[in-house]
């Protein structure tokens, strides 16, 4: 194994060599303990941390690193960082050796991306270059990016939504939204308690919000307080409520795209319209995200398989293909 790319993202994190395919996809999740009011001891990270959400003990406390797609505490991801490698790479000298691939919001400042090259060399990784999140996504799902007719994809991370056009080895426009997979879960959160007067934990909506992408029965029974009694209550939600309820956010996302398209000259607009659009990424499994996005805009939609991942594939192909990682390679 002589290079891997991570997808450091909001929610989740996806390791990926071509070599051996998955080697980590988690939730960007850590645990921490305290010692005189200080992050101490890791006690763990991905599912381990996710199962604490919500029933930590006392002197537990458990932390993204990232939000919105950046780094909100350089230590803390440096940590993380860290503990992923150390199950991929164990000794130091092999994280030393490793050529790494981050993907960072398209939309990152200067001192976002520096704060991530940071945070991976301080982890112990000893080569590591930043493409744009968008464009691995893409790439991942098959699209060379050194072709000259323009692409169009929408990257609906944890964090942050992103929509960018590029071709011919180089980005031409791109917009960025802060309403993402993290705002459909609160929506979802909101919705359940005005519409069903049911009080519903954070990881019970994120978790209603995945199954109704999959759920191949009419109703999903979801579990929470009632707002009024207090007793523990269960309801019916169907996928269309779930629809409804992150309405507002798609439609912060179609807005991005617009713009995007707004900036493009007729004839990548015209390979757009013949090409379609490319979606990725955690939040486009909500149902019936793909049909709104073709009726709102008239073109074909192309929906990715397994979208949480193609980020990290992304990256891993441009490391075997040197020609498109220097022409997307941001420093």
């Amino acid at each position: 194994m002589d290079g891997v790319s991570i997808d450091l993202g909001t929610a989740n994190t996806v390791v990926w060599d071509n070599e051996s395919g998955q080697l980590f996809n988690e939730p960007t999740m850590m645990a921490l303990s305290f010692d005189g009011g200080r992050h101490s001891d890791v006690i763990g990270i991905g599912h381990a941390a996710e199962e604490l959400l919500g029933r930590a003990p006392d002197g537990v406390e458990v932390v993204r690193p990232l939000r919105d797609g950046v780094i909100t505490d350089l230590e803390t991801t440096r940590r993380f960082l860290r503990e992923v490698l150390q199950d991929i790479a164990p000794t130091w000298w092999q994280r030393r050796r490793l050529s790494v691939v981050i993907g960072i919001p398209a939309g990152a400042t200067a001192l976002e991306r520096r704060a991530l090259l940071e945070a991976a060399e301080e982890a112990g990784i000893g080569k590591a270059q930043l493409l744009p999140e968008p464009v691995c996504g893409a790439i991942g799902c098959g699209i060379d990016p050194l072709a000259s007719r323009t692409h169009l994809v929408v990257d609906i991370g944890g964090g942050t939504s992103e929509v960018a056009a590029f071709g011919s080895g180089g980005m031409l426009t791109y917009r960025s939204s802060p309403l993402a997979g993290d705002e459909m879960t609160l929506a979802l959160y909101q919705y359940i308690r005005s519409e069903h007067q049911l009080v519903v934990g954070e990881r019970m909506a994120e978790e209603v919000k995945i199954r109704a992408s999959a759920d191949p029965n009419p109703t999903m029974v979801v579990e929470g307080r009632d707002a009024a009694t207090a007793r523990p209550r269960v309801v019916n939600l169907s996928p269309e409520e779930v629809t409804e309820a992150v309405a507002p956010v798609t439609k912060e996302i179609f807005s991005a795209l617009a713009g995007c398209l707004e900036d493009l000259p007729p004839q990548s607009v015209s390979d757009v319209m013949a090409e379609g659009v490319v979606v990725v990424g955690g939040g486009s499994l909500v149902p019936g995200f793909g049909k709104s996005l073709e009726d709102a805009f008239g073109f074909s939609v192309l929906m990715a398989e397994d979208p949480l991942t193609r980020v990290a594939v992304g990256g891993a192909r441009c490391l075997a293909n040197p020609e498109a990682l220097a022409a997307y390679a941001v420093s």
